[in-house]
């Protein structure tokens, strides 16, 4: 052990246990592996393969932060765990890492969420003839679809228990049972994982194994909301026009200054699919000339709020007030939010409170002369 050996066995020949204690040596070795090829990326900090990363727009710090950790494991056989809310790209993040990998195979990609333990088991390890009623014939899962190349996950928070079960075994044996099969068959894929929701969270109250959990976590990728990311919404805008031109067959128009601005300020609760298809809606709208701002407002206005904590039946705001403003004063709470939203622009301000700017104007005036 003082020279370097993992582990040793005394005297013994059960197989489980020799195994048990190669297999351990091996993946603690690709750690060893894993964490030096992550030290050397991370210090040099030059992308070895930034064509991997071309569908994924972006010039943030953080986002290239994690191109550069994502090249340091995306050879590793150990699981990645992608996770970020909805709209913000995960499944570009898997398709990078698969071209990373240098898996010979395909990615299969498998939506699990909604699944029940059967159909689960049924998609990803398949079945043979007569395992069940209607199986007339054998059927490859999507674990053997992935053979030598890389198995995506989505939406992995949204398992059940017993399906849980079903992937930690996969995982931490690397083999699977086929539906009516007495033999396993051999784990040939790297595994990519995500999800929206947070899996700590989950597993404290106990609806995520906490083994599975930590299984997951070896390498983790946290994508970043748009809203955390703001200076990429004039990238990402320029993008989507130009792909929706060409879908739409129609001449990429110019942009308004005021337009990035004005979406710098909006929450952004889609993130980027959100901003793609107001992108797509405002073109459809298009004729000539400069883009209009009415259908990106229209949006931004329709978005329903985050539902509160402590949300009351009614939807009035002023409903849980203890004493109400006046009508001075609400109006006032509304032009200064509208003016917020709108970057300070009175234009966009006045869209979002449906009236004209000469009125929005009038009373900012108003206001200006009461404050003294």
């Amino acid at each position: 052990m003082k020279l370097g050996a993992f582990d040793y066995c005394v005297k013994t020949d059960e197989e489980e246990r020799i195994v048990g204690a190669v297999l351990r040596a091996v993946r603690m070795q690709e750690m060893r592996r894993d964490n030096q090829e992550l030290s050397s990326r991370l210090l040099s900090g030059v992308l070895r393969q930034p064509e991997a990363f071309g569908s994924i727009v972006t010039g943030d710090r953080g986002m290239l932060a994690l191109f550069s950790y994502l090249e340091a494991v995306a050879a590793s056989p150990q699981p990645l765990l992608i996770t970020g809310e909805s709209g913000v790209g995960k499944e570009l993040f898997a398709r990078a890492a698969h071209t990373l990998s240098g898996c010979r195979g395909k990615l299969v990609t498998v939506n699990v969420a909604g699944l029940d333990d059967t159909v689960f088991a049924d998609t990803l390890f398949g079945h043979l003839r007569g395992a069940f009623t209607g199986a007339e014939q054998a059927r490859r899962g999507m674990v053997e679809e992935a053979a030598e190349g890389t198995l995506f996950l989505d939406e992995i928070g949204d398992l059940g228990i017993p399906s849980q079960v079903k992937l930690l075994r996969l995982l931490q044996e690397g083999e699977y049972f086929p539906l009516g099969a007495d033999l396993p068959k051999r784990l040939k894929a790297r595994i990519i994982v995500a999800t929206h929701r947070d899996l700590a969270a989950r597993e404290d109250s106990g609806a995520f194994r906490r083994d599975l959990y930590y299984r997951l976590r070896t390498h983790r990728i946290e994508i970043p909301p748009l809203r955390e990311r703001p200076g990429d919404i004039p990238l990402l805008l320029e993008h989507f026009l130009a792909e929706a031109a060409r879908a739409l067959g129609k001449k990429k128009p110019s942009v308004p200054r005021e337009l990035a601005r004005f979406l710098a300020g909006y929450s952004f609760p889609g993130n980027v699919r959100e901003l793609r298809g107001m992108v797509y809606d405002a073109l459809s709208l298009h004729r000539d000339g400069l883009l209009a701002l009415d259908a990106f407002v229209k949006s931004v206005r329709q978005t329903p709020a985050a539902p509160s904590t402590a949300a009351a039946p009614s939807r009035n705001p002023f409903a849980g007030f203890p004493e109400l403003p006046t009508f001075a004063e609400a109006a006032g709470f509304l032009v200064m939010e509208a003016m917020d939203r709108a970057g300070h622009n009175q234009t966009l301000a006045a869209r979002l409170l449906g009236i004209s700017q000469p009125a929005l104007n009038k009373r900012l005036k108003q206001m200006r002369e009461e404050r003294g």
